[in-house]
């Protein structure tokens, strides 16, 4: 089978199956985590390097932006080199990555490394979001691609505060040092788990365009983009809104951003299963109820507990957007590993563009604004979803 069709020719599911999706569930974990660890240890750098935090903050932008177009444009420059040594290779560059970004003594080569992180988050999570239908049996798939996806909610609710402590504890180093050995044990267990993965059907510059011949494809596409932008609009502000809002002390909002991660985590399970039985209407409920979380936060936060509720619901909903997307685009894409290709891509670029624009109405209009602005998003991703027949995820190549 290649990555080019979703035919299913794995009929049982081994233990070493299992351990592979768990090795590239650990390997997206880890990438994320390097992409967002900058974060809690700005201050850090921004001082041992002498650089101020706003040019410090490209540490973040950087390999956002190269991790968007790696993710389209690597699968076609690798041709049908197998996908088992194009996920080891990237993870065995981002040990190296990790391990050059410990050792910069300069914050040029420092974000030299954050290219090549951003190479490899784009290239690994291109390929690892369509490895489900193609390590496990058919009716696993679901379960599969939500141990995958968990990755993503993980990192936010453990790798990232994890990695910030130690930082915190010992010194930044230490921290990339940390993803560096963490990154080479995976390379090793992405080697040994995972079979051999060709790619008979190579990815092309036309057929990645071809991709939006497709309807199923194209709305997957444009509700990704409206909901990721809406959410980062508002998300990004979220410390704000939650102590001028809701009340909130500073001291606790860590507190509930972590119970906001674990929210997300389980949301991602419970929809693996809900988009494996029915993608349509899993998607559907997902911008709704973001909708209703967001337009209702400015009136209900202050009161408690809705407020705390409110984001937990938020938390829950958004968490679930990625292994319930991918499953849209499983069953609508005739060629899965362009479509989430072009996914990621997507999803990348709505991420830095959807933060950048939710500062401009921040500054120009207030918190309560962005919180409409991201409601009246999720309602026009909704209403796309409820104008596409659910017959468009019915075949591969849905319906034009």
């Amino acid at each position: 089978m290649t990555e080019g069709t979703r035919t299913q020719t794995r009929q049982i599911t081994e233990r070493r199956d299992w351990l592979g999706v768990v090795a590239v569930m650990v390997g997206i974990f880890l990438l994320v985590t390097a992409e967002q660890l900058p974060i809690g240890l700005l201050s850090q750098v921004s001082t041992a390097l002498n650089v101020s935090p706003g040019i410090a903050g490209l540490m973040i932008t950087v390999p956002g932006v190269v991790a968007a177009f790696s993710a389209p444009l690597l699968p076609v420059a690798v041709g049908r080199l197998d996908r088992r040594w194009m996920l080891t290779s990237l993870m065995a560059l981002m040990t190296v990555a990790s391990l050059l970004g410990a050792l910069a003594d300069s914050f040029a080569l420092l974000l030299a490394t954050r290219v090549l992180v951003g190479v490899c988050i784009g290239g690994f999570w291109a390929i690892a979001g369509g490895l489900a239908s193609r390590l496990v049996a058919l009716p696993q798939v679901p379960r599969a691609m939500a141990i995958i996806f968990s990755g993503v909610a993980g990192a936010s609710v453990l790798g990232v505060p994890a990695g910030t402590w130690l930082g915190e504890q010992t010194d930044w180093r230490i921290a990339f040092i940390a993803m560096a050995i963490g990154s080479g044990l995976v390379t090793l267990a992405l080697w040994w788990l995972l079979p051999p993965l060709p790619a008979s059907q190579p990815v092309r510059l036309s057929t990645l365009f071809g991709q939006f011949s497709n309807r199923g494809v194209r709305v997957g596409v444009y509700v990704t983009s409206l909901i990721v932008v809406g959410h980062f609009a508002a998300y990004t502000f979220i410390s704000p809104i939650l102590q001028q809002m809701a009340g909130v002390p500073l001291a606790n909002v860590s507190t509930l951003l972590l119970l906001y991660g674990g929210a997300g985590l389980m949301g991602n399970f419970l929809a693996g299963t809900a988009a494996g039985r029915n993608p349509w209407r899993t998607v559907l409920v997902i911008p709704v109820l973001l909708a209703v979380a967001t337009l209702s936060f400015p009136g209900l936060a202050g009161v408690s507990p809705l407020g705390t509720l409110l984001l937990m619901l938020w938390g829950a909903v958004f968490g679930s957007i990625s292994v319930s997307m991918q499953t849209w685009i499983l069953r609508a894409a005739p060629n899965a590993e362009a479509a989430t290709a072009l996914m990621a891509f997507v999803f990348n670029m709505s991420i830095g563009f959807g933060a950048m624009a939710g500062g401009q109405v921040v500054d120009g209009f207030g918190l309560s604004t962005v919180l409409y602005s991201s409601g009246a998003l999720f309602v026009l991703a909704a209403l796309i979803v409820l104008r596409t027949p659910a017959t468009v995820l019915a075949s591969p190549s849905g319906s034009r």
